[in-house]
């Protein structure tokens, strides 16, 4: 869009002034961000230097096509908890289903979730979901800060253009709350943030940020590790500290993994003996084998027209891989043939984005290379998704002391909290499948002045 582009290109033309030439200010950014525990397994969560511009129509658009999707999923994943044929498909272990048929306490699917979107110019496409690890719901909105409060970006704002944040992280807080409160809580509760790692490493993880986040809020909050935690006379506790919600940042199979079903959270769970936010049923949106039902026709016959429009526009045809016939527009397919001779327009997904499985991208690879990877979706739960066209833009970046340009892939991903869209972070990378070391940048909203 021209406006973002000469508002990119009025941004990039300050770095060649003699006040910015001197990249002192970038490197207080990240001693700054360090010392506010912005980091990631000791890694700067940016290392950029310019946020991520959408307009106001942009942030219009992502607002309600996010908070009608979210609502959408909802009704998904209740008609899949329904019928154990559709909750098939969506790849999930015994355990996995069993915890999720199970009463939360509260109506919610997903109290905190994070959508995967992009956007291209005048064009928008969803093509995943996160529920139980999203990412930067602390991050972000300090990271806006911080930037809004950079020289660079100030001097920016002083000239034609306005910039404005998105949301913020009350509403993360106000969203626990009333959901403790939908549980039939009373009074602050006392929070835990339930993630693996070590705890005691300030830097680890977005964990220590979250508690900080909840005690501003006026919550007592504490991290805490699985095996620290035991289930006694009706309580959940973690030591000295007795737990009125669990704010899960773990998956169920990595819980499974190191534990069995009698773990106290699962117990607790089941006598409906603390609140956990997002609740075990949330695994079904975490999976992107969902997006198989939300795109097959058969499955959304029965939600209105608004809503089947809006899944034809904004989402990309997925389906789970493996020996079977399906309907493209209109037309049944065998569907690994279809995928083996139409490589260029697919790109195949983990089921689930636990960040050890390859994510490839037809168009990318050579004939061989892509039997192949399909040989193996066929064996392990993936997905096929239609490649569609991405974001770049150049970024730049503050590297080992010195000032790059980089192009990056860019992904927005609208915070929704209690159906609403409160927040936003873009996350940058090289190309589908292959991360950068660029991290994420905080999404702020351009007008004109």
């Amino acid at each position: 869009m021209a406006q973002l582009g000469g508002a990119i290109a009025q941004y990039h033309k300050l770095f060649e002034h003699k006040r910015y030439r001197d990249l002192a200010w970038a490197a207080d950014l990240q001693e700054t961000m360090r010392s506010r525990h912005l980091t990631d397994s000791g890694r700067l969560v940016s290392s950029v230097l310019r946020p991520h511009f959408i307009t106001q129509r942009q942030c219009e658009t992502l607002t309600r096509v996010a908070e009608r999707f979210a609502s959408i999923l909802d009704q998904i994943e209740a008609a899949a908890l329904k019928s154990p044929h559709l909750l098939d498909r969506l790849q999930m272990l015994p355990a996995e289903k069993m915890l999720a048929v199970l009463p939360s306490g509260y109506s919610r699917f997903c109290v905190t979730s994070r959508l995967d979107a992009h956007l291209q110019n005048g064009s928008l496409f969803v093509r995943g979901f996160e529920t139980c690890k999203p990412r930067a719901l602390g991050f972000s909105e300090l990271l806006a800060d911080l930037f809004l409060d950079l020289p660079i970006v100030r001097e920016f704002k002083r000239g034609r253009y306005k910039l404005s944040k998105i949301g913020g992280r009350k509403y993360l807080s106000a969203a626990i709350l009333q959901t403790w409160k939908d549980f039939g809580g009373s009074g602050q509760p006392n929070i835990a943030i339930v993630e693996f790692g070590d705890q005691s490493a300030s830097d680890s993880t977005e964990g220590h940020v979250l508690a900080e986040l909840f005690h501003q809020a006026g919550f007592a909050a504490r991290l805490v590790s699985p095996d620290q935690l035991e289930y006694h006379n009706g309580k959940l506790n973690a030591q000295d500290f007795q737990i009125d919600v669990v704010f899960r940042r773990l998956l169920t199979r990595e819980l499974l993994v190191h534990f069995d079903l009698s773990h106290p959270l699962l117990r607790a769970y089941r006598d409906r003996a603390v609140c956990v936010v997002n609740n075990f049923r949330s695994e079904l949106a975490q999976r992107r084998s969902l997006f198989d039902l939300v795109t097959d026709e058969n499955v959304t016959a029965g939600l209105p027209f608004s809503d089947r429009r809006l899944i034809r526009t904004f989402v990309p045809w997925t389906r789970v891989v493996s020996q079977k016939k399906t309907r493209y527009k209109e037309r049944e397919v065998d569907l690994p043939e279809f995928i083996r001779r139409t490589r260029e327009r697919w790109v195949l997904h983990p089921n689930e984005d636990t960040g050890d499985q390859q994510i490839f991208v037809g168009a990318e690879m050579s004939e061989s290379a892509w039997d192949r990877a399909l040989r193996l979706a066929l064996r392990t739960p993936y997905v096929v998704q239609e490649r569609l066209p991405l974001n770049h833009e150049l970024f730049p970046v503050f590297h080992y002391g010195e000032l790059q340009m980089k192009e990056a892939e860019i992904s927005v991903h609208p915070h929704i909290f209690n159906g609403k869209m409160q927040g936003a972070s873009a996350v940058l990378g090289s190309s589908a499948g292959s991360p950068c070391p660029l991290g994420i940048a905080p999404v702020l909203v351009l007008s004109e002045s």
